[in-house]
């Protein structure tokens, strides 16, 4: 009977084991969202919006951090222009690489991200476009630069958006 009993022991210990693997993801992430990361203190929507703009679809790698009605979001896209016409970040027409939107950032070869956002790091060089009043943006967007092209993005590149939550 006994040996009987630690078998059933082992069997139950290996299932829960096994179960709690298959959800660790949301055991151990803030809110169960796995693109939060550790400290949040608000969970962010299914579709992220900074500027009145979803962040482009099939964006990948996405993450984000929030504190103190702020959040900084992270995710990996070749649609980033689309994103910065559709958030008001860059005027229609406007050129990427304007230094009245933006200005050159870092050139190493890797650039932390913000305090508390998790993730991969951003290559340099990068462009960083300031937060406007004008347009209603509110949003600082940092994006990767490719090294070789000096008036593109890598494709695909790596952002980091901050901005102020509703």
């Amino acid at each position: 009977m006994l040996p009987r009993l630690g078998g059933v022991v082992v069997v139950l210990a290996v299932l829960a084991g096994g179960t709690g693997w298959l959800f660790k993801d949301e055991l151990f992430h803030p809110f169960g969202d796995v693109r939060a990361c550790e400290g949040s203190d608000v969970r962010l929507p299914d579709v992220i919006r900074a500027g009145g703009a979803a962040i482009p679809d099939g964006a990948s790698d996405v993450h984000y951090f929030t504190r103190n009605g702020s959040a900084e979001v992270t995710f990996v896209s070749s649609r980033i222009p689309d994103f910065l016409h559709r958030a008001r970040i860059l005027p229609d027409g406007a050129p990427l690489f304007d230094e009245k939107n933006g200005t050159k950032g870092v050139a190493d070869d890797e650039i932390a991200l913000p305090d508390g956002l998790c993730g991969p790091s951003l290559r340099g060089p990068v462009w960083t476009y300031r937060p406007t009043g004008a347009t209603g943006a509110g949003i600082s967007v940092t994006v990767e630069r490719s090294p070789a092209v000096n008036d593109s993005f890598r494709v695909p590149a790596r952002a980091v958006l901050t901005y102020h939550l509703p």
